[in-house]
Order: structure tokens, then C-alpha cells, then sequence
């Protein structure tokens, strides 16, 4: 009964809350969208185990807190800090936004051709009215919970406009840092990515919290790839034990494009990544890659969906997973093919290795299949290190832990094959190493 009333108890305060939350907006116009989605969520709550969708990831660690919504500004993040996180890219461009605000003073842009505003801004400007009653909520699922818990409470984030045959050079690196907070902290950021026909942008996502107390972050992401275009989105999760993500990206793609979506899971006490790509045209490519490499009780959820419906297009979904001690992986990947959707190709692959006793995944790979003329195929595998692939290095004189290693990263590595950013494999490279306590070189 305790935790119920402790659940209630946030329930309540998410609801009393938002008026006092549209308060502090100077943009108005999305209210009624806000009071609407606030609704259906009020109506769905929290997700529990006894919906489909969550049956092997458990919320009530995170439900049975409460947060503050509304974090403290000030910061003490210095130059120093950034330069820890990083990638080494000094020539990429980033963005930084600290306890939800953006700070220029820290973020680097040369995308001078192209259209970006922090997302409270650009909700802010009469002059992009009609592009976010076009865009913004079109493609997330109002269905779900924490999507809608999002739009209520959206206002952190970024805008990003890549206009007509535009290359966008640098990778883009988008810092979310979160500091100074003595409450636990809920952030709801809002990005809304634009790439119009014929043009090409890198994006690399981070959230770190740096505090001892617990961050959740409840994120959407809406990815339009017009024609011709091409989207790369990387997420590289590798946060404290005192943070929670729940992050939805909603990417519609049109004819033919390519966007990829790369999920990099090392860190986080509990990750849920929802990942959903929409096909509204022929010769379409899509990419979806993980890999999650977690210990101690973390859990990490990967639930994708790829809907074909249209003819002549390819999905390819590989998903890697180690799993330590005694944490948890769950992969729920669905291809959906339309009955008008014929010579589709996709491909779904989900394989995991669990190195203790106390490890655990559940893996389900789903198709339906409503046309006749298609080529797709779906698996996954559950195990330990071969034993005659240990038995051959060690035979060659390389120490267990060596050989383990080595047959670890050989594993994870395929994963990474589609990385055009060089920084951005080197350091994928190197915390799969240190997750796996060995010493390489790249």
C-alpha cells in the first residue's frame, strides 16, 4: 500500500504541477496540445509490467521517486569538464545545454547554412509557427505514456533545419549535462530534426548527470529524412548509476534516403530506448545498431519497430549485447510490412552473451507480414564465449582474461561497421575496453 501511495503521490504531482509549469513559458500556443497530452497521460499513468510492452522492465524504482520539474540553473561546469567528455573531436561542432538551458559560451556552431535554435526559442518565435503546426508531434506516438508526459512538460531541446541539398560537414555533438541539483530531477527534452532533400547531417547524442542524485530524463526525438537526404543519429549511453532515460526517436523517412540510428549502451541505472522509423516512399534505407555492454543490476531495453509501407525498401536491425553480474537486457524488435509494401528486404539480428550466473536478457524478434513478395528474416542467440574459440588463443599463449576479451570485442565489433565519424568509433572502441577491464589499442 506504501508504494502505491508513493506512486500516486508523483502521479499527483506531475498533474498539480502543470499549471504552474505553463507559468514559466513565454510561448503559449502549444497549450491546449500540452493540457490534451497531460490528459491521456493522466489516463494511462506510468507503464507496469502488466503491459505488454513493459512486461521484463520493471518503472517502480523510477515511479516510486519524486522529482523536482523544475531544475536550478545555477552550474559550475567549466571548460575542463566538456573537455572529459568529449570525443576528441575538437573540430565538431557542439551543443551543450546544462539543467535544461542552452549555453552558448560552451557550444561551438558553424552551421551557418543551415537553420538551429534551442527548442523553447524557436517555440517562442512567431516566425516558425507554421514549420512546428507542420512538424512537432506528427510522427510520435500519442499513445504512449511518456510521450505524451513529454509533450505536457516539453521545453528543453534543440530545433535543426538542414535546408535543400545541404551538407552539413562537422558532426554535430549534443551535450545534455545535468549539475548542481540537491533534488532528484526530472528533464522532458524536446529535439525536432528537419533534413531536406538532398541533404546530409551527423548527429551525436550524450546526457550525463553529475550529481548523486537521481536525473530522469523522459526524451523525444522526431527525425524527418526528406528525399535523397541522409540522417546519421548516434546515441552514446554512458551515464552514472543515478540516472534513468527513457528516450522515444520517431524517424519518417521519404523515397529515397538513408537514415541510421546508432544506440551505444554502457552506462545508466536503467535505459529504455523506443525506436521507431515510418517508410512514406520507394528505395528507402534504414540502419538501426546497438551494442550494450552493462553490469552490476543495470538494465537496458531496446524496443524498435520499422513500419514498410511502401514498396522497394530495406531495414536492417543488429543489436549486440554483453551482459555482466547480475544485470538485465530486454530487445523487442517488430517489423511491420504493409500489404503494399512488396520486394521488401529486412533484416533483424539480436545476439547476446551472458558472462555470470546472475545475467539475464529477453529477446523477442518479431514480423508480420502482409505481402507476398518479400524478403525478411529475424533471429537471436543467447550464450557464452565459444569454447573452442578460448581454447584456440589460449593455445597460442594469450592469458584467459586476454582471450576473453579479445573474443568479446571481435563480437561487439560488427556492430560498428556503418560509424563514418572516426572520434566517434575510436571511443566506442575504447569504453567497450573499459567495460570489458582490458587494455587495447586503437
Amino acid at each position: 500500500m506504501q508504494n502505491q501511495t508513493i506512486t500516486m503521490a508523483l502521479l499527483d504531482q506531475i498533474i498539480n504541477q502543470h499549471s504552474d509549469f505553463l507559468e514559466t513559458l513565454h510561448h503559449r500556443f502549444l497549450d491546449r496540445e500540452r493540457k490534451t497530452a497531460l490528459e491521456v497521460f493522466a489516463l494511462k499513468g506510468f507503464p507496469t509490467k502488466k503491459d505488454e510492452e513493459y512486461k521484463y522492465t520493471n518503472l517502480k524504482e523510477i515511479t516510486e521517486k519524486n522529482y523536482n520539474f523544475f531544475p536550478t540553473e545555477e552550474h559550475h561546469i567549466s571548460r575542463e569538464h566538456l573537455d572529459a567528455l568529449h570525443l576528441g573531436e575538437e573540430n565538431f561542432d557542439r551543443i551543450v545545454f546544462i539543467n535544461g538551458k542552452l549555453h552558448k559560451e560552451f557550444s561551438k556552431l558553424s552551421i551557418g547554412n543551415a537553420e538551429f535554435l534551442s527548442f523553447d526559442f524557436a517555440l517562442n518565435d512567431p516566425a516558425h509557427k507554421e514549420v512546428f503546426d507542420y512538424y512537432f508531434n506528427k510522427i510520435a506516438n500519442k499513445e504512449l505514456a511518456f510521450t505524451n508526459l513529454n509533450s505536457a512538460y516539453c521545453q528543453f531541446g534543440f530545433f535543426l533545419r538542414v535546408p535543400k541539398n545541404v551538407v552539413i560537414e562537422k558532426p554535430i555533438h549534443v551535450f545534455y549535462l545535468s549539475q548542481n541539483q540537491e533534488e532528484n530531477t526530472f528533464y522532458n527534452p524536446r529535439n525536432l530534426l528537419i533534413v531536406e532533400e538532398g541533404s546530409k547531417v551527423e548527429i551525436i547524442e550524450s546526457h550525463h548527470n553529475l550529481d548523486e542524485t537521481f536525473v530522469l530524463t523522459n526524451s523525444v526525438t522526431e527525425i524527418f529524412t526528406a528525399q535523397n537526404a541522409k540522417t546519421d543519429w548516434h546515441k552514446l549511453q554512458n551515464d552514472n548509476d543515478t540516472s534513468y532515460l527513457i528516450d522515444h526517436t520517431f524517424a519518417k523517412q521519404e523515397r529515397d534516403s538513408l537514415t541510421t540510428v546508432n544506440t551505444f549502451s554502457f552506462g545508466g541505472k536503467l535505459v529504455r530506448n523506443n525506436l521507431d522509423f515510418i517508410h512514406n516512399g520507394e528505395n528507402i534505407h534504414s540502419f538501426m545498431n546497438g551494442i550494450t555492454i552493462i553490469g552490476k543490476d543495470q538494465l537496458v531495453d531496446h524496443h524498435t519497430a520499422v513500419h514498410h509501407n511502401t514498396p522497394n525498401c530495406e531495414s536492417y536491425q543488429n543489436y549486440k549485447g554483453i551482459y555482466k553480474d547480475k544485470s538485465h537486457g530486454v530487445f523487442n524488435g517488430k517489423v511491420f510490412v504493409n500489404k503494399n509494401a512488396q520486394k521488401t528486404n529486412a533484416y533483424q539480428q539480436n545476439n547476446n552473451i551472458l558472462l555470470d550466473e546472475g545475467a539475464s536478457i529477453d529477446t523477442k524478434p518479431q514480423l508480420e507480414i502482409f505481402a507476398d513478395d518479400v524478403k525478411c528474416s529475424h533471429g537471436c542467440t543467447v550464450g557464452q564465449l565459444n569454447e573452442e574459440a578460448m581454447f584456440y588463443l589460449r593455445a597460442r599463449g594469450i592469458s584467459k582474461k586476454e582471450a576473453r576479451a579479445l573474443l568479446l570485442f571481435a563480437f561487439a565489433n560488427d556492430a560498428m561497421q556503418n560509424i563514418d565519424i572516426e572520434a566517434l568509433k575510436a571511443k566506442i572502441s575504447q569504453l567497450i575496453a573499459e567495460k570489458l577491464e582490458v587494455q587495447m589499442e586503437f
